[in-house]
């Protein structure tokens, strides 16, 4: 099986996971601030990835390319942060539409610094499903304008920049280091508000928080391995499927019922994803 074929794969099932670990976090937000929502998330993924991080020597974490690594680590504390607060200010489909803007500046940025390859078929998948993003959101209604629409924008700006340096890391190092990392560096700037934002959460709340932590680590753990196997841009484009999930999600447990632009504009993304996925395969048999 081609890597980009693999790394589809891979992608579609951390999409899944984070859809749901979405609407925790909308959950929990009733009652928590977002930072103390990030960190309890990056405290159960230090957890789930310590044994294995005590296990290995300081020259096997040890960051191979530190100025990379720190960038990827600031464009993640920026992509969870907005991401989280869109997520809780704006409906749960609208915040994931917004969301896909991050696929325009991962193709810009794997190109620049990546150099891959983007040629007519790419184009035309990435400029379809963008497409069923426009039908959605339909340039004109508040979500363009809402303050909190922007937030959701520069978080997918910090999804790019996090994406396109883990393409790279991930050649050099481990997954559990990308993890560690992340979750150190991300974990420490949330908690430092905690002094002033803090909310002792009660055994359901606590529970809720655990599942936010869970499905994380094993999202993220998927997403590293899409992108370590699959280039980024392809890999971003894959995403396009979590406004299906945020649809779903949206109409059961917050009662947020799509309209026919939603429809309409979810099958145009889910043909250019399939579009996507077909070509991949048939590569694969050339």
């Amino acid at each position: 099986m081609p890597r980009n074929l693999q790394g589809i794969f891979w992608s579609l099932g951390a999409t899944a996971l984070a859809s749901i670990a979405a609407v925790l976090v909308k959950f929990a937000s009733v009652d928590f601030h977002v930072l103390q929502i990030l960190f309890f998330r990056q405290l159960v993924i230090l957890l789930t990835v310590l044994p294995i991080a005590l296990r290995a020597s300081l020259s096997d974490l040890k960051t191979k390319q530190p100025a990379l690594q720190t960038l990827r680590l600031l464009g993640a504390f920026v992509a969870l942060t907005a991401g989280f607060w869109a997520v809780s200010h704006l409906p749960l489909t609208t915040a994931t539409v917004l969301n896909f803007t991050k696929t325009f500046f991962v193709t810009l940025l794997a190109a620049r610094f990546l150099a891959e390859p983007f040629g007519v078929h790419r184009m035309a998948a990435l400029v379809t499903g963008f497409i069923g993003v426009v039908i959605v959101v339909r340039p004109g209604i508040d979500g363009f304008v809402d303050p909190n629409a922007l937030v959701a924008i520069i978080g997918a700006v910090g999804v790019a920049v996090a994406m396109t340096s883990v393409r790279r890391l991930s050649q050099t190092e481990t997954t559990e280091t990308l993890l560690i990392y992340q979750a150190v560096f991300v974990g420490g700037l949330a908690g430092i508000p905690l002094f002033w934002l803090w909310v002792t959460p009660d055994l359901k709340q606590a529970v809720v928080m655990l599942g936010i932590g869970v499905l994380a680590t094993a999202s993220q753990w998927m997403g590293i391995r899409a992108l370590r196997l699959g280039e980024a841009g392809l890999i971003s484009s894959i995403g396009y499927l979590q406004l299906i999930y945020a649809a779903l999600f949206g109409f059961i447990f917050f009662a947020e019922l799509p309209d026919g632009y939603t429809l309409l504009g979810a099958l145009v993304i889910v043909a250019s994803a399939i579009y996507t996925i077909r070509r991949e395969a048939q590569q694969k048999t050339a």
